[in-house]
Parts: C-alpha cells; structure tokens; sequence
C-alpha cells in the first residue's frame, strides 16, 4: 500500500512539473533559465549604452534629457539612436545554432564581434552581449551573452535582414548632422553675410515682438520700406532643422579652402545668448582626370561650423536660409502684412 502512495505521489509530481511547464514555467522571463536567450531591454530602463569594436574604437551614448549625447560631448544622430534602440529593445530570439556550427560562430564573434552593454539606473549593468554577423540566408544574426558558451541566432520582429549594421557605426556616423536647428520663438538674432555680395547681406535682430533689420555693412544704404513680419517669421522658420549630407572633419583640403572667400557667414544667437556661425564654402564637379570644374552648378557646400567641424552639405537644403537684405521688405505701395 505504501509503495501505491509513493508511484501515486511520484505521478502527481511529475504531472505538476508538466503543467508548470506549459502554463508559464517556460516563460525564460519569470525565471533564470534561459537567461543567456533574452537581450531585449525596455527603452524606459536604458539610461547608457556602450558599443566597442574589435578595432578598439569604443562609443558610449548617455540620455540627456530627451535627447541622447555621444561620448558626453554631442548630440546623437536621431536617425541613428531610432535604428540603435528599435534593435536594443526588441532583439528576439529566431533559433539556436545547431551544434556542428557552434565552433565556427563562437569563432566569428571572437574574432568580429561588437560588445554591447546597456546600462540602467546608477550604472547597473542591465545586459552585456556580442553582436556578430549574419546567418547564410540573411535574415537572422548571430549574437552571444557575455558569459555564455551557446551563441544564438536573433531577428527583430517583422523585420528581415541583419541587425549588425546598427550598432557598426564609427566616430561621426553616431552624431547628429544638423548645421542649424531651432524653432522662430528660440532665435534672437540671424546675421547672413555675402562676401561677394555686400548689399545682399544683412542683420536680423528681435525687438519685442518686432525684427529690425539693417545691412551687414555700415557702408550699404539701409532700405527705408516697412518690415514684413510674415517674411521674417517665413525665413525663421527655414532653421528648424538644416542638415549636413555627411561630416568631412578628415577632408584633407579643408585648410587650404578655409583660405579662400566664403560664398556665405550664417550667424544664428538664440535666447541664451549662445552663437553658432557657419561659413559655406561652393564645391564644384570637377573631372576626375585634370581636376578641372565640369560645372558652374552650384550643388553643394563645404560647412565651416565654429563647433570645429567640417560638413559637406546641399544646396537644395540650404538655399532656404540664402536671403538677400531686401527680400524682408514691402514693396512701395504694397500694406504692411502683420
């Protein structure tokens, strides 16, 4: 009778195991198996996320506010953190390696691997793994925990393709590309200075709730016509988010073209006081063979921006902010618009 209690006990057991099993207990989340299978980190935890590269370049990207900054000196690249954070926060396991390919991938993502590791609150240290590269069909990548001897293979839902490329990023591909970024109510004061064109040029100055405007040089007559409230408010609002194509800040030629006269000096203060100036300088297409201009096309500029760095951007952008003096003006005979 006894023994009927314990083949009875055993099979109640072994039938709660089965039950805890499939009705939650392989949820790797509500417990600590499978820990090496879970990478995906909730956006609201990350506070800091830190990316080094076999080649020893390191990336460390911090929250500042609602924004995020790059190496605690510039701000991130929104495009950039999109891509970065859809893969932090949603990495998904798609399947295990099987085992005759374990040594060959552990071997990859020693040899290539990106290290990951986000971080939390007072630098808790939330996940630490290796993003390596792609499956043969090219819809999973392979990753492994820190720590762990089973590498997996990972995929962000819906979503097909490599999940590598989004944390591959260098130096300035991490940071933000905007030249000039500001909302009208934020600015004080915009200067656009034509070298080549003097009476083109002009200052922008708020005064209460009105612009005042005046030439750049003291020796170009000032035009007498009524303001346009609306065109200075139209022109305002071009600044509110002129992006570089690319950072140039290894452009080998730059200091012999910073020799050279600036098409345009775009000045822009904005309520605290802080300037940024930046100068653009024509580029032209030119034969790769003689080097000579092919074009008289302007297309795009080379930036000089007093943060130090060198952006190539385009024309089509940056044509918006290219006003001349009395493109702000009435004409005569025409009402002043408010």
């Amino acid at each position: 009778m006894k023994k009927n209690y314990w083949l009875i006990a055993i099979f109640l057991l072994l039938g709660g195991a089965t039950v805890w099993y499939y009705l939650g207990g392989n949820d790797t989340s509500k417990s600590n198996l499978g820990w090496d299978r879970l990478f995906k980190v909730a956006e609201a935890d990350i506070q800091k996320i830190f990316i080094a590269k076999r080649t020893g370049e390191t990336t460390t990207i911090e929250r500042d506010g609602n924004s995020w900054k790059v190496n605690g000196q510039w701000k991130a690249s929104k495009n950039a953190m999109e891509n970065l954070l859809e893969a932090v926060t949603n990495l998904e396991l798609q399947s295990v390696p099987p085992p005759a390919a374990i040594e060959g991938v552990v071997k990859e993502l020693a040899s290539r691997g990106i290290k990951v590791e986000v971080y939390g609150n007072r630098g808790k240290l939330l996940k630490a793994y290796y993003i390596g590269g792609v499956t043969a069909d090219a819809r999973g990548t392979y990753a492994i925990m820190d720590g762990s001897e089973q590498p997996m293979v990972l995929q962000i839902p819906q979503m097909e393709g490599q999940i590598r490329t989004r944390y591959d990023l260098v130096g300035d591909d991490w940071r933000d590309r905007n030249v000039f970024s500001y909302q009208p109510e934020d600015i004080a004061a915009v200067s656009v200075e034509y070298p080549q064109q003097r009476n083109k040029s002009f200052k922008l100055k708020r005064n209460g709730n009105d612009w005042d405007i005046k030439p750049f040089y003291d020796n170009v007559p000032a035009i007498t016509q009524p303001v346009s409230k609306g065109r200075v408010e139209g022109f305002l609002v071009g600044f509110g988010g002129l992006m570089a194509e690319s950072f140039s800040n290894q452009y080998s030629q730059k200091d012999s073209i910073r020799q050279m006269m600036p098409f345009s000096v775009i000045s822009v203060t904005d309520m605290k006081g802080i300037e940024r100036i930046a100068a653009f300088y024509p580029t032209y297409r030119q034969d790769k063979y003689t080097g000579e201009r092919r074009s008289e096309v302007v297309e795009r500029y080379f930036a000089d921006v007093n943060t130090g760095d060198w952006l190539l951007t385009q024309h089509r952008v940056f044509e918006k902010v290219f006003w001349p003096y009395e493109a702000f003006f009435e004409k005569p005979g025409m009402p002043v618009k408010n």
